[in-house]
């Protein structure tokens, strides 16, 4: 398996793995969006495709200010989850912001995400809280 990052293709697609991913976690708490609403969210990112050999398992969603550099988005299709990709794509991402100059990747996940023990695994700590997500760094 060859995995290769490259510059969004089809932004439309690219928010229909988001929304398949995230769905349950809409659900919970209520939001109603859909892929045409998220593909309008990211527009103005950097949106990244994961690709596995070729095929689109997944997207990286990023975006930077004076503060450092923001993960907005992660996200691999499940039948490719569990397998280190997201690992992979964190290490990208992190490549990217230090090409940038940057110092900080910020994220924020939702607590009851099991992306949570990913990012504390590749150095990101808690920064804040409230009732629904964990805002975490990472140190370039």
């Amino acid at each position: 398996m060859v995995i290769t990052f490259e510059n969004t293709s089809d932004l439309l697609r690219s928010a229909e793995i988001t929304y398949i991913n995230m769905r349950p976690y809409y659900q919970h708490h209520g939001v109603t969006w859909q892929a045409d609403t998220i593909k309008q969210k990211i527009a103005s990112l950097k949106n990244i495709d994961i690709l596995s050999d070729g095929r689109l398992i997944g997207a990286i969603r990023v975006d930077s200010d004076d503060d450092g550099y923001y993960l907005r988005d992660l996200q691999i299709v499940e039948n490719y989850q569990n397998k280190g990709l997201g690992a992979l794509a964190l290490i990208e991402v992190k490549r990217l912001a230090s090409l940038d100059g940057e110092k900080t990747l910020r994220l924020k996940v939702f607590k009851t995400s099991p992306a949570y023990q990913l990012y504390q695994r590749l150095n990101f700590i808690v920064e804040k809280e409230d009732d629904k997500f964990y805002h975490m760094v990472c140190y370039l």
